[in-house]
């Protein structure tokens, strides 16, 4: 509920702050004493946008701050999801700067118009001539035939399917999508993987291969220096071998006569070792060097096969190569294997949609039940309000397509008159019983769902005598269950308020200021009195007064 709203540099507003309190509270006031800058400068603090022209005083800039006792809200998940400080006794402040610019605080962290907005609607609902088009709508009228069926259990439970089936819908469209894309792509892909698949991929590929061409293309070369070196060798008049063997036989002359002499022995010893495995490894090279004009094609065709698809594929490593081969291969399977995911995909929405479909025939059946209990309840409030006549034909039917109401189509037909022809609310019911026909339906909403604070305004324009003291009775019966604020020009209304206060101008030297203030009981009486005959005050007006006050709080 609200519980104190504070209003500083607004419109014809120079400071107000008032408190307000559970129950029936009812604000009368003169046609142009501010009740319409009160109603925008509260509708500021729940999210509206704000102009330049809200400030009074234009180089100082403009505070609406509002308290809200919301314990009994269940608004708790809503301030961890927006990352606010939750507190029972929660403050909305807003400002208007001199530049034009707002800013918005819950508890003091700053917010956005959105996050206000949606916090707004779950505090004050603020009845207005544009909400009451709101009946005609039919997301609105199945809120109601859901209020009195006790749906919103299964509503959540439908809903929380839905958002899961939607979910799955959209993943097999992009499914359909791709593969629709790949099908075009798939015999190129599968071209290219096939191409990379015969090249001989493997890291430093490209360096053996090198290597072998270089080999082979200079076999001559290698043969005749290996030749030469094998000669060098092993000529037995200057060849290597028998000149270091020469020496050998000298040194083992010399290995008694001393330690020195036999280390030298030994050092030539291991040198012959060693020469005699390079003239081995000479002699097998040579054994293995040929000529091969075949194998030299073959490993020239090899590396200009990798050098191409080096280029083509505009990387510069065999490694790159080898990731390219694997992503097209993935791609190429992935393609493959689109149908049995959209086959599999497409058989969970079937058994999805099997399960809305039982859970929206479940709430069709549980509307059905209760809406000749709608029907006799509206038509019989709207009879004690003056339209005795007054007829809804309400009827479901199965709709196309999954909503987030269910898969229900409602007609809400209504006449005015006994006999008359059923249509369509907008275009058969008048602006007074569109109102009337709010009314009836917002008590009815309030005893099955929790409402937060309403504020009427105005919506017994058009009505007077008994009529609108059945208006305000059902105003103050709505008020057991939640804060029920209503601007009323008829005094039978004003009467029946638990708290009053009063909308006014004062003249100032240099301007006009709106105040509001609430109304003792005396004041009460003189206010209802002006109401029912104008500025002259008569003693029977005041008598009439009183005797409303006194009948309404015997009630």
């Amino acid at each position: 509920m609200l519980s104190t709203l504070s209003i500083s540099n607004y419109a014809l507003i120079d400071r107000l702050e008032v408190d307000f309190n559970k129950g029936f509270t009812v604000i009368t006031g003169e046609t142009g004493a501010g009740k319409s800058i009160l109603l925008g400068g509260l509708s500021l603090v729940l999210g509206k946008r704000a102009d330049l022209s809200s400030l009074r005083v234009k180089d100082q800039k403009c505070i609406i701050e509002g308290t809200f006792k919301i314990d009994t809200y269940g608004l708790q998940s809503f301030f961890e999801e927006n990352d606010l400080d939750y507190d029972d006794s929660t403050v909305i402040r807003r400002e208007i700067l001199p530049s034009g610019k707002s800013r918005a605080f819950v508890n003091d962290t700053p917010v956005t118009l959105g996050v206000l907005s949606t916090l707004g609607e779950n505090l004050i609902d603020i009845h207005s001539q544009h909400q009451t088009m709101q009946l005609t709508e039919n997301d609105f009228q199945l809120k109601l035939v859901d209020a009195l069926a006790n749906n919103q259990k299964r509503l959540t439970a439908y809903r929380k399917d839905l958002k899961t089936y939607r979910k799955a819908q959209k993943e097999l469209e992009k499914l359909i999508e791709i593969q629709s894309t790949a099908n075009k792509e798939q015999d190129y892909n599968t071209f290219l993987l096939e191409e990379l698949e015969k090249a001989p991929l493997k890291a430093g590929v490209i360096e053996e291969l090198e290597e072998e061409y270089e080999q082979l293309n200079n076999v001559e070369l290698i043969m005749e220096q290996l030749s030469k070196g094998d000669q060098l060798f092993n000529d037995e008049q200057i060849g290597v071998l028998p000149l270091v063997t020469e020496m050998r036989q000298s040194l083992s002359k010399l290995i008694d006569f001393g330690s020195s002499y036999k280390d030298l022995f030994e050092r030539v010893k291991s040198v012959m070792i060693e020469l005699d495995d390079v003239s081995s490894e000479l002699q097998r090279l040579q054994e293995g060097v040929e000529a091969n004009p075949d194998q030299l094609e073959q490993v020239n065709n090899k590396l200009q096969l990798l050098y191409n698809l080096q280029k083509k594929h505009n990387v510069s490593d065999i490694a790159e190569l080898i990731s390219i081969k694997n992503d097209l291969a993935d791609k190429v399977f992935e393609t493959a294997n689109l149908d049995d995911k959209i086959a599999a995909r497409t058989k969970e929405i079937e058994e999805m949609e099997a399960v809305l479909e039982s859970k929206a025939i479940l709430l069709r059946e549980k509307r059905n039940l209760v809406i000749p209990q709608l029907k006799k309840k509206l038509e019989s409030d709207l009879g004690l309000l003056g339209m005795p006549s007054a007829s809804f034909e309400i009827k479901l039917s199965a709709a196309e397509a999954f909503a987030v109401t269910g898969k229900d189509e409602l007609s809400f037909l209504f006449t005015a008159n006994r006999g008359g022809s059923y249509g369509e609310l907008k275009k058969v019911a008048s602006g007074g019983e569109l109102s009337r026909i709010m009314l009836v339906i917002k008590s009815i909403l309030a005893k099955y769902e929790k409402l937060p604070t309403i504020m009427f305004d105005e919506i017994d324009t058009g009505v007077s005598g008994e009529i609108s003291d059945r208006m305000a009775d059902i105003m103050k019966d709505m008020s057991a269950d939640l804060q029920v604020f209503s601007i009323t020009h008829l005094p039978q209304v004003a009467s029946k308020g638990n708290n009053h206060f009063k909308v006014f101008k004062t003249e100032g030297k240099e301007r006009t200021m709106t105040n509001l203030k609430q109304l003792t009981n005396d004041e009460r009486v003189v206010e209802l009195a002006h109401m029912l005959s104008g500025k002259d005050l008569s003693d029977s007006a005041l008598a009439h007064a009183k005797e409303l006050l006194s009948a309404s709080s015997s009630i």
